[in-house]
């Protein structure tokens, strides 16, 4: 005797396809989410390791700063000293220039020449005086370009004094001459300062 199935079998089978796609609907989910969670871990990783790299870098560039800072310090304070040098060096050198000045003006004034003022600015050096002709002017200032010490003799004026038959020395005489600058040590020893890119000054 032949059976029939009366049951919904369509119903049945559509239900049973609706329900494989939802699986696999929820897998494919599952799968997607689970890849998003492992990529995002991945590229945190890297980031962070980044990060760490970048955090390391920041520091030495810290570092770095903090050495150029205390090399702008010692040199500035190295050139401060050489400077201080330089300006002792001076004063060692120039502590007998007044004695030798003095000793040397006294020798190269000729007779009939008198000194009535020297004033001294720096290297530069005035002095007025009377005398008795022009030709002992000229005298003098023939014996200050012999004169070792002194440079650049030069006369500004020599005029007759307002009462020439009263005075012993009828002119009066105004000259500038620059004294020679004394060596320091390192100068005397041939040595050349520098500059900061290391040519001579």
């Amino acid at each position: 005797m032949a059976r029939i199935n009366l049951l919904p079998w369509r119903e049945e089978k559509r239900r049973e396809r609706q329900r494989q796609f939802l699986m696999t609907l929820l897998m494919t989910v599952i799968l997607g989410v689970l890849l998003v969670f492992l990529a995002g871990t991945v590229f945190d990783s890297k980031i962070g390791h980044q990060q760490a790299r970048n955090d390391v870098v920041k520091k030495e560039i810290r570092l770095l700063e903090a050495r150029i800072k205390r090399i702008d310090e010692l040199e500035r304070t190295r050139a401060r000293l050489i400077s201080r040098k330089q300006v002792i060096e001076r004063l060692q050198a120039s502590r007998s220039t007044t004695v030798e000045l003095l000793d040397n003006l006294a020798k190269s004034i000729p007779v009939g020449v008198t000194l009535t003022t020297i004033r001294q600015q720096g290297v530069a050096l005035a002095l007025a005086g009377s005398s008795q002709s022009n030709a002992r002017v000229s005298a003098y200032l023939r014996e200050l370009e012999t004169n070792n010490l002194f440079l650049n003799p030069e006369l500004v004026f020599v005029r007759s004094v307002p009462n020439p038959a009263a005075a012993a020395e009828p002119y009066e005489f105004n000259i500038k001459v620059n004294l020679r600058t004394p060596k320091t040590e390192e100068e005397d020893e041939g040595y050349d300062p520098v500059d900061d890119q290391g040519g001579p000054k």
